[in-house]
Protein backbone atom coordinates (compact mmCIF):
# COMPACT_ATOMS: atom_id res chain seq x y z
CA UNK A 1 0.00 0.00 0.00
CA UNK A 2 1.23 3.45 -0.67
CA UNK A 3 2.55 5.18 2.11
CA UNK A 4 0.38 8.41 1.15
CA UNK A 5 -2.80 6.43 1.50
CA UNK A 6 -1.40 4.92 4.47
CA UNK A 7 -0.34 8.18 6.26
CA UNK A 8 -4.58 9.52 5.03
CA UNK A 9 -6.03 6.58 6.12
CA UNK A 10 -10.16 6.73 4.99
CA UNK A 11 -9.11 10.56 4.04
CA UNK A 12 -7.37 8.78 0.68
CA UNK A 13 -11.06 8.38 -0.56
CA UNK A 14 -12.27 12.05 -0.34
CA UNK A 15 -9.07 12.62 -2.68
CA UNK A 16 -10.16 13.21 -6.61
CA UNK A 17 -10.07 10.10 -8.17
CA UNK A 18 -6.68 11.48 -10.46
CA UNK A 19 -5.17 12.64 -6.96
CA UNK A 20 -6.03 9.01 -5.67
CA UNK A 21 -4.46 7.56 -9.31
CA UNK A 22 -1.28 9.78 -8.58
CA UNK A 23 -0.62 8.86 -4.95
CA UNK A 24 -1.41 5.54 -4.73
CA UNK A 25 2.01 4.29 -5.51
CA UNK A 26 2.42 0.80 -4.45
CA UNK A 27 6.01 -0.84 -4.20
CA UNK A 28 7.41 -1.29 -8.27
CA UNK A 29 5.35 1.25 -9.54
CA UNK A 30 6.41 4.54 -10.98
CA UNK A 31 4.69 8.16 -11.85
CA UNK A 32 5.77 10.25 -14.62
CA UNK A 33 4.10 13.52 -16.05
CA UNK A 34 5.25 16.86 -17.92
CA UNK A 35 3.89 20.04 -18.07
CA UNK A 36 4.58 23.95 -17.93
CA UNK A 37 5.63 25.99 -14.81
CA UNK A 38 3.63 29.35 -15.22
CA UNK A 39 5.94 30.88 -12.89
CA UNK A 40 8.71 30.31 -10.65
CA UNK A 41 9.88 32.55 -8.06
CA UNK A 42 12.70 33.62 -5.84
CA UNK A 43 13.97 35.37 -3.17
CA UNK A 44 15.40 38.45 -1.98
CA UNK A 45 18.71 38.67 -4.05
CA UNK A 46 21.00 38.29 -1.55
CA UNK A 47 20.02 35.03 -0.79
CA UNK A 48 21.58 33.85 -4.65
CA UNK A 49 24.75 32.38 -3.28
CA UNK A 50 22.79 29.99 -1.07
CA UNK A 51 20.41 29.17 -4.22
CA UNK A 52 23.52 28.59 -6.48
CA UNK A 53 25.34 26.17 -4.07
CA UNK A 54 21.85 24.54 -3.45
CA UNK A 55 22.38 23.05 -7.77
CA UNK A 56 24.85 20.81 -6.12
CA UNK A 57 22.56 19.19 -3.53
CA UNK A 58 19.87 18.99 -6.29
CA UNK A 59 18.00 20.99 -4.08
CA UNK A 60 18.05 24.43 -4.50
CA UNK A 61 18.54 26.97 -7.43
CA UNK A 62 18.95 30.41 -8.76
CA UNK A 63 16.80 30.78 -12.17
CA UNK A 64 13.39 31.52 -12.37
CA UNK A 65 10.77 33.02 -15.10
CA UNK A 66 7.52 31.99 -16.91
CA UNK A 67 6.64 29.33 -18.80
CA UNK A 68 9.12 26.75 -17.72
CA UNK A 69 8.90 22.91 -19.05
CA UNK A 70 9.07 20.35 -16.30
CA UNK A 71 8.72 17.12 -15.44
CA UNK A 72 8.22 15.11 -12.83
CA UNK A 73 8.80 11.29 -12.03
CA UNK A 74 7.95 9.51 -8.47
CA UNK A 75 9.57 5.86 -8.01
CA UNK A 76 8.12 3.74 -5.66
CA UNK A 77 10.38 0.75 -4.20
CA UNK A 78 12.09 -0.60 -0.32
CA UNK A 79 14.89 0.98 0.50
CA UNK A 80 18.23 -0.25 2.11
CA UNK A 81 16.40 -0.27 5.38
CA UNK A 82 13.43 -2.48 4.36
CA UNK A 83 10.80 0.68 4.41
CA UNK A 84 8.79 1.66 1.67
CA UNK A 85 10.21 4.61 -0.22
CA UNK A 86 9.14 7.06 -3.03
CA UNK A 87 11.96 9.23 -4.42
CA UNK A 88 10.65 12.55 -5.89
CA UNK A 89 12.59 13.98 -8.85
CA UNK A 90 11.57 17.26 -10.14
CA UNK A 91 13.10 18.63 -13.19
CA UNK A 92 12.88 22.27 -14.43
CA UNK A 93 14.16 23.06 -17.53
CA UNK A 94 15.56 26.75 -18.56
CA UNK A 95 17.03 26.24 -21.85
CA UNK A 96 19.92 23.85 -22.04
CA UNK A 97 20.27 24.09 -18.20
CA UNK A 98 18.33 21.11 -16.12
CA UNK A 99 17.66 22.35 -12.85
CA UNK A 100 16.15 19.76 -9.80
CA UNK A 101 14.30 19.75 -6.65
CA UNK A 102 14.50 16.18 -5.97
CA UNK A 103 13.49 14.50 -1.86
CA UNK A 104 13.00 11.07 -0.64
CA UNK A 105 10.31 10.30 0.94
CA UNK A 106 8.78 7.40 3.55
CA UNK A 107 6.56 6.52 6.02
CA UNK A 108 6.69 7.73 10.04
CA UNK A 109 3.38 5.56 10.93
CA UNK A 110 3.97 6.24 14.69
CA UNK A 111 3.48 10.24 14.52
CA UNK A 112 1.19 9.64 11.20
CA UNK A 113 3.53 11.73 9.29
CA UNK A 114 5.61 11.48 5.92
CA UNK A 115 9.13 11.46 6.30
CA UNK A 116 10.86 14.19 3.43
CA UNK A 117 14.63 14.24 3.13
CA UNK A 118 15.56 16.75 0.49
CA UNK A 119 18.12 17.08 -1.75
CA UNK A 120 20.85 14.47 -3.20
CA UNK A 121 22.84 14.15 -0.97
CA UNK A 122 20.39 14.98 1.87
CA UNK A 123 20.46 18.63 2.88
CA UNK A 124 17.79 18.75 4.87
CA UNK A 125 14.36 16.95 6.94
CA UNK A 126 11.10 17.72 7.39
CA UNK A 127 7.74 16.14 8.57
CA UNK A 128 5.08 16.59 6.08
CA UNK A 129 1.23 16.71 7.24
CA UNK A 130 -1.24 15.48 4.57
CA UNK A 131 -4.87 16.96 4.79
CA UNK A 132 -7.51 16.39 1.49
CA UNK A 133 -9.73 19.24 1.53
CA UNK A 134 -13.87 19.09 0.82
CA UNK A 135 -13.48 19.44 -3.04
CA UNK A 136 -10.95 16.71 -2.86
CA UNK A 137 -7.60 18.88 -3.31
CA UNK A 138 -4.61 17.65 -1.32
CA UNK A 139 -2.66 20.01 0.44
CA UNK A 140 1.15 19.38 1.67
CA UNK A 141 2.37 21.55 4.56
CA UNK A 142 5.81 20.77 6.08
CA UNK A 143 6.76 20.97 9.77
CA UNK A 144 9.75 20.93 12.01
CA UNK A 145 13.08 20.36 10.01
CA UNK A 146 16.42 19.42 10.42
CA UNK A 147 19.74 19.79 8.79
CA UNK A 148 21.34 16.64 7.94
CA UNK A 149 24.94 16.98 7.91
CA UNK A 150 25.97 13.31 7.08
CA UNK A 151 24.31 11.18 9.73
CA UNK A 152 24.11 14.32 12.29
CA UNK A 153 20.76 15.75 11.76
CA UNK A 154 20.25 19.32 14.02
CA UNK A 155 17.27 20.69 14.17
CA UNK A 156 16.71 23.73 13.24
CA UNK A 157 14.95 27.02 15.08
CA UNK A 158 11.93 28.09 13.30
CA UNK A 159 13.42 31.65 12.45
CA UNK A 160 16.06 29.38 9.77
CA UNK A 161 13.23 26.96 8.52
CA UNK A 162 11.50 27.01 5.13
CA UNK A 163 8.34 25.95 5.42
CA UNK A 164 6.58 24.72 2.25
CA UNK A 165 3.23 24.48 1.63
CA UNK A 166 1.58 22.65 -1.71
CA UNK A 167 -1.75 23.04 -3.01
CA UNK A 168 -2.11 20.02 -5.73
CA UNK A 169 -5.26 19.50 -7.54
CA UNK A 170 -6.91 17.91 -10.52
CA UNK A 171 -9.05 19.63 -13.10
CA UNK A 172 -11.38 17.98 -14.93
CA UNK A 173 -12.28 20.47 -17.80
CA UNK A 174 -8.63 21.05 -18.70
CA UNK A 175 -7.52 17.13 -17.72
CA UNK A 176 -4.56 17.82 -15.95
CA UNK A 177 -3.20 18.42 -12.74
CA UNK A 178 -2.54 21.76 -11.17
CA UNK A 179 -0.31 22.41 -8.81
CA UNK A 180 1.11 25.39 -6.53
CA UNK A 181 4.44 25.75 -4.14
CA UNK A 182 5.29 27.81 -1.81
CA UNK A 183 8.57 28.11 0.76
CA UNK A 184 8.25 30.77 3.40
CA UNK A 185 10.85 31.83 5.83
CA UNK A 186 9.20 33.86 9.31
CA UNK A 187 10.97 36.35 8.45
CA UNK A 188 12.05 37.02 5.17
CA UNK A 189 8.48 35.59 3.75
CA UNK A 190 8.36 33.41 0.28
CA UNK A 191 12.07 32.63 -0.47
CA UNK A 192 11.21 30.04 -3.23
CA UNK A 193 7.12 29.49 -5.34
CA UNK A 194 6.14 27.85 -8.33
CA UNK A 195 2.84 26.88 -9.78
CA UNK A 196 1.95 25.21 -13.15
CA UNK A 197 0.20 22.10 -14.81
CA UNK A 198 1.40 18.66 -15.87
CA UNK A 199 -0.09 15.82 -17.16
CA UNK A 200 0.85 12.11 -16.32
CA UNK A 201 3.04 10.63 -19.08
CA UNK A 202 1.22 7.70 -21.82
CA UNK A 203 3.46 4.79 -20.20
CA UNK A 204 2.02 5.33 -16.39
Amino acid sequence: MSIYKQVMGHDFNRLHPMLQHRYNLPIGSVFKASGTMKEIQGGPKWLYPLFRLGIRWKLLFPEHGKDIPFAIKNRAFVGDTGESQVHWERIFQFGKKSRYFNALMSLDAERSVIQDYLGEPHLLYSDLALHVSDDGRLTIKSLGQRLVLGKLEIPLPRLFQGLATVTERYDEEQAHYHIHVTVRNPLIGTVFSYEGTFSADEDT
